[in-house]
């Protein structure tokens, strides 16, 4: 057993909430993820969007935001470990915003199907 004592849960998660505030603070693309979350949000209400996607939507914000954090935390661990350019520090810096990249793209694609069809007959073009 270990000898290692844990935080406090409520330490814990300040560490957790602490982690979240730097990110957004410190990070454009989190800055980013967070004003198109807050433009998806007005046009869920705007447009009426039903339980079942709402749930879509927030499952997205969830895993855009968490895949930037670990690609932050990825990133901080290699520079931490070293600054020189080696290739297995680009294959897991690369790797990590790939992630959330292929998650952005997906979010996209699925945030036009539940909001174009919706925002065309708002419009009333269709």
């Amino acid at each position: 057993m270990s000898d290692h004592k844990k935080a406090p849960i409520q330490k814990s998660f300040g560490y957790a909430f602490a982690g979240i505030a730097s990110c957004i603070k410190n990070e454009r693309n989190m800055k980013i993820h967070c004003v198109m979350a807050l433009l998806v949000t007005a046009a869920g209400f705007v447009l009426e969007i039903s339980v079942t996607e709402w749930c879509i939507c927030l499952i997205l914000f969830a895993l855009i935001f968490s895949l930037e954090m670990v690609n932050t935390a990825v990133e901080s661990v290699v520079d931490l470990v070293t600054l020189e350019k080696k290739p297995l520090a680009k294959i897991a810096k690369d790797t990590a915003a790939g992630a959330v990249l292929a998650a952005a793209i997906l979010s996209a694609i699925i945030g036009c199907v539940i909001f174009v069809p919706k925002g065309l007959t708002f419009l009333r073009i269709l």
